[in-house]
């Protein structure tokens, strides 16, 4: 069960919230509604959410205001705000969704689908033993024909190059078409986290759990795809796989 918490200094947008959310009770409980940041940041440790729904706009310390006062937070969070000029201060803050109050029910629908994976996600990540803390976990914008994505560089499990274009595939199971070529997108992903192992494909480190033996070997990702090495790049791609 996904434990989430509520932080609204407006009562009656905090009970909205929460009304709305009951329709996800099969998998999310609210465990507690804050309606003063200063009482959030003295018990909201203990509680140990999954999700904070936060507000932006409250007295004397904003959403942003109060992340920065908690510190470091392993939980994600969704930004609910009447206002949208919080966008990319949100993206920075690495929040995982920014929603619009009143709270459109399609919008929160997507968000806590949203949320679903990324919670899975991290329990795999978990499991095969990966810091969260990675230094991958930084965002990327990507422009596509249909606007600009903001998306997380510890989502990505791989780019393959399609003719002058690349294709980014995610944990998550989605895939994002971009007209850029891959060699452009080598010098913005981490040396350490990221490499490219063949003339068409770029891999995320991280999401290796196997790699077999050969000329240059074959690595197995988290998605289930296999892709050949080049015989140029084992050598760097054992040193750095030794280090992830």
């Amino acid at each position: 069960m996904i434990k989430a918490v509520i932080i609204d200094d407006e009562l009656k947008g905090a009970t909205l919230l929460q009304h709305k959310l009951s329709a996800f009770a099969d998998r999310l409980v609210v465990e507690r509604i804050f309606n003063d940041p200063f009482a959030a940041l003295q018990v909201l440790p203990s509680i140990s959410p999954d999700i904070v729904f936060l507000d932006v706009e409250m007295p004397l310390m904003d959403g942003f205001k109060f992340l920065e006062n908690l510190g470091n937070i392993d939980f994600e969070v969704i930004f609910v705000t009447a206002y949208n000029v919080y966008a990319i201060e949100a993206l920075r803050a690495d929040a995982l969704d920014y929603l619009l109050k009143p709270v459109d029910t399609d919008e929160l629908t997507a968000a806590i689908e949203k949320l679903s994976k990324r919670i899975e996600w991290k329990k795999q990540r978990r499991k095969q033993g990966i810091p969260m803390g990675s230094t991958c976990a930084s965002r990327l914008a990507l422009s596509t024909s249909e606007g600009i994505y903001f998306v997380r560089k510890d989502e990505i499990v791989k780019i393959e190059a399609m003719s002058n274009y690349s294709v980014f595939y995610f944990s998550a199971g989605n895939k994002i078409i971009v007209s850029r070529t891959l060699k452009e997108f080598e010098g913005l992903l981490d040396g350490d986290c990221f490499l490219r192992i063949n003339r068409s494909t770029i891999v995320n480190l991280s999401c290796v759990i196997r790699y077999k033996k050969g000329e240059g070997g074959t690595l197995q990702l988290v998605d289930g795809s296999e892709l050949e090495v080049s015989p140029t790049k084992k050598s760097l791609l054992m040193e750095l796989l030794s280090r992830t």
